[in-house]
């Protein structure tokens, strides 16, 4: 969902140095680098332990929740092309599922706010699953056996490195979407997806995705 569907990594990148900076606490040049696989409560436990922070994993949870909640609600908008996209393949029956590491009552404030949301027949989290893409391509199977499909005829989308490589080891078809966040990725992303895309309104001039 997360800079693929929406322009929204950015938010997740910034909200831990936020965080920690408001405290007078310098964070390391790689933390928004590490909390990227991580879901917002693992990242309020990593940067609870990482930095010493007085509160509960809960009231770290809470704090990053209330500013993710308010970005989604208000402000966050689909990436270019998207809507249109989901409304053709909505139009020719192909069922489409998210697969998300944001918990489930944000994603689907997100996924409204995009606008989005009726394009999909659901969606899966990691905290659902109990494992992050970066280890497990758990979402991915569960996301794939509700819709009722297989390898074959699934084709996952997704920006991130990490997901892109636990699908294709999983056996997916992966079409990569370039998300700036991944910038320094993009060569490897090239090299393991089996489409790639620097936008959706490029993915409308390609022939390949049958």
């Amino acid at each position: 969902m997360d800079g693929t569907l929406l322009d929204s990594m950015h938010i997740w990148r910034e909200i831990g140095p936020r965080m920690l900076q408001a405290r007078g606490i310098t964070p390391a040049p790689d933390l928004g680098e590490r909390l990227k696989p991580m879901t917002a409560r693992q990242g309020a436990a990593y940067c609870k332990e990482a930095y010493g922070l007085p509160e509960t994993v809960d009231a770290v949870y809470a704090q990053i929740e209330d500013q993710v909640k308010r970005f989604y609600e208000n402000e966050v908008e689909a990436k270019p092309g998207v809507k249109k996209l989901l409304s053709l393949l909505k139009m020719e029956g192909v069922w489409m599922y998210v697969a998300t590491a944001t918990d489930r009552h944000l994603a689907e404030k997100a996924l409204q706010h995009a606008g989005i949301r009726d394009c999909f027949r659901g969606l899966v989290t990691s905290a659902e699953t109990g494992a992050g893409k970066d280890v497990s391509p758990e979402i991915y199977e569960r996301a794939m056996r509700r819709l009722r499909s297989n390898k074959k005829d699934t084709v996952i989308f997704e920006d991130a490195l990490h997901a892109i490589r636990t699908a294709k080891t999983a056996g997916f078809r992966v079409a990569a979407i370039y998300d700036p966040s991944a910038e320094e990725d993009q060569e490897e992303i090239r090299a393991l997806a089996d489409y790639y895309f620097r936008s959706f309104e490029e993915l409308f001039e390609a022939k390949s995705l049958e």
